[in-house]
C-alpha cells in the first residue's frame, strides 16, 4: 500500500489518490517547523475523500502550472500497533524532473500515518506528511 501510493503519484494516476484513505480520512502537509511546535496550519490540507476528490478535480482540470514529474524514494517504515489499526513511520524524498530535463530534490521528510486494516484493502485514516524545509515550492500542486 504505501508504495503502491507513491507509484501512483509518480505516474500521475490522480483518480486513484483519494482511494486509499477511509471515507473520513485526513491529509495534510505541514512543514517540521510546525509539526514540531504543534501549530496546525498545513500547506496542504483534505478532510474526507469529498476534498481530495475535489483537489484532483481541480488539479486536472483549473491548475495551471509547468509540466513536470515526480520520483518518490522511501525508507523502510516502522510499524507499531495491532489489529485492525497500525501506526507507520515512512521517510520519504521526492525528485522533480522538469520538462527541459533539470531534476532537483523536491521534498524530504516523513509521513506519520493511521491505517486502517478493518477492510479487505488497508486504507489511511490519516496521513501527515512533515517535510523539513520552510521553503516551499510554488509547484507543489499534488499531494506528497
Amino acid at each position: 500500500m504505501l508504495l503502491d501510493y507513491c507509484h501512483r503519484l509518480d505516474d500521475e494516476d490522480w483518480d486513484a489518490w483519494p482511494g486509499f484513505f477511509t471515507e473520513d480520512g485526513r491529509y495534510k502537509i505541514l512543514t517540521r517547523e510546525n509539526f514540531d511546535a504543534d501549530l496546525p496550519l498545513g500547506i496542504m490540507y483534505c478532510d474526507g475523500v469529498g476534498m481530495m476528490k475535489d483537489r484532483m478535480l481541480a488539479l486536472q482540470t483549473a491548475n495551471i502550472f509547468e509540466p513536470h514529474t515526480h520520483c518518490h524514494l522511501l525508507s523502510r517504515p516502522a510499524l507499531s500497533g495491532a489489529g485492525s489499526q497500525i501506526e507507520a513511520r515512512t521517510n520519504f524524498m521526492v525528485t522533480r524532473t522538469m520538462q527541459n530535463g533539470a531534476m532537483e530534490i523536491f521534498a524530504t521528510g516523513k509521513y506519520l500515518d493511521q491505517i486502517d486494516l478493518s477492510s479487505s484493502t488497508p486504507k489511511f485514516r490519516e496521513r501527515i506528511v512533515v517535510i523539513e524545509s520552510r521553503r516551499i515550492d510554488i509547484l507543489l500542486v499534488a499531494p506528497l
